[in-house]
Parts: structure tokens; sequence; C-alpha cells
């Protein structure tokens, strides 16, 4: 089994459907990680930025 998540209101559960919304479920993919990022100095840049508002 593996943890889903309800697009609508944000919950997660093992289920194929949202107990509180009744809502189909999807997995939660997370972003692919590449040690070639091109543009990973551009968002730590951004982040340091926003950090220091």
């Amino acid at each position: 089994m593996k943890l889903r998540k309800c697009p609508n209101c944000e919950r997660y559960t093992l289920k194929m459907k949202c107990s509180r919304c009744d809502n189909e479920t999807i997995l939660p993919i997370p972003a692919r990680f590449s040690p070639e990022d091109r543009f990973g100095k551009y968002r730590r840049r951004m982040k340091k930025m926003m950090e220091g508002d």
C-alpha cells in the first residue's frame, strides 16, 4: 500500500477515495532530483533573497 493524497482537501490516506470529501485520491510523487541541475543556483539565490525579507 502507498500513501495517497486528496487533491481537494489536501488530506493523506491509504484509501482510493477520501473519507472527508469523497474525491478520488492521487499518488503524491516528488519532483525528480538531478545532480546536473541547471537552474539550482537561481533557485538557491531566490530562496536566500526571500528569507532575507
